[in-house]
């Protein structure tokens, strides 16, 4: 059975707590869990080698800040998110459950449900949760939709939900396509393409891309997506601290993109950009 590290970090200050999960991301932990005392990270356990733990170690040790850690089975992680996974609301648009809650009935236009697992997205971290308020002022009918770093697949069924035409939803982590494939189903959603790929670069072209991964990786694959965009398109780009927005900004300027809006939640920005 596969086994998940679970690192354990003692920090209240909520701006640095923030500031570990990207941070965190982009070494290629998959999960945060937010306690009363800090902050669980998870991560494969084959994927915790010396490196990672150096760079773990340098990241903390800016913060003054030590870990722990400890092996969690696949199994334990789920009952662990079955738990604490409680429904989240956006507005009146989106309405985001477990399968073991009962529906949203009518106070929401969306009702979406999510399989609590390891793979990001489930609407309670603040980037998902402003893309899906942005994706509300879009017209997604007979749209092409590209979901880059699809996580959960939360976003691409909610872009299946609004009336999108085809819609592609990729991600290089196997348990993300496993549990997307999964939350596809449960949501009716079936006519989602599910496809495992390193990066960015297509020979499609779409009305809406969305990428909702982090600044380094948005910005290692902002040609390609770039180059995926159907002129007249729209881009909603996630995972983003508020301090990154200059150089998102810069960099999508250059391109002749035009800003749109940026929502912000808990120090977390997601933002619209046509093309």
């Amino acid at each position: 059975m596969s086994t998940t590290l679970q690192v354990s970090i003692i920090v209240q200050a909520e701006s640095v707590k923030e500031m570990i999960m990207a941070e965190l991301a982009v070494m290629g932990f998959e999960g945060f869990e937010e306690t009363e005392t800090g902050l669980l990270s998870y991560i494969p356990a084959q994927n915790f080698d010396a490196a990672k733990e150096a760079a773990l170690l340098d990241t903390l040790g800016h913060y003054g800040l030590d870990y722990t850690s400890a092996a969690i089975e696949k199994q334990n992680w789920n009952a662990l998110w079955e738990s604490n996974f409680e429904p989240v609301q956006v507005d009146d648009f989106v309405g985001v459950r477990a399968g073991f809650h009962a529906p949203f009935g009518g106070v929401v236009e969306h009702d979406i449900v999510i399989t609590p697992k390891m793979s990001f997205g489930t609407g309670h971290h603040g980037t998902t949760y402003c893309v899906m308020q942005l994706m509300r002022g879009i017209d997604f009918a007979n749209k092409s939709v590209f979901d880059f770093g699809t996580g959960t697949g939360i976003l691409a069924i909610l872009a299946q939900k609004l009336g999108a035409g085809p819609v592609l939803a990729v991600d290089n982590d196997d348990w993300c396509i496993e549990n997307a494939s999964e939350n596809i189903i449960v949501n009716n959603t079936q006519s989602i393409e599910i496809q495992k790929v390193d990066n960015a670069k297509l020979n499609k072209k779409f009305n809406i891309i969305i990428a909702n991964i982090n600044k380094n990786i948005i910005l290692d694959n902002l040609e390609f997506l770039a180059a995926a965009t159907l002129p007249g398109g729209d881009v909603l780009l996630s995972g983003l601290l508020t301090e990154d927005e200059a150089d998102i900004q810069a960099a999508c300027l250059a391109l002749g993109w035009k800003h749109q809006e940026t929502r912000t939640k808990n120090n977390w920005i997601a933002l619209h950009y046509t093309v």
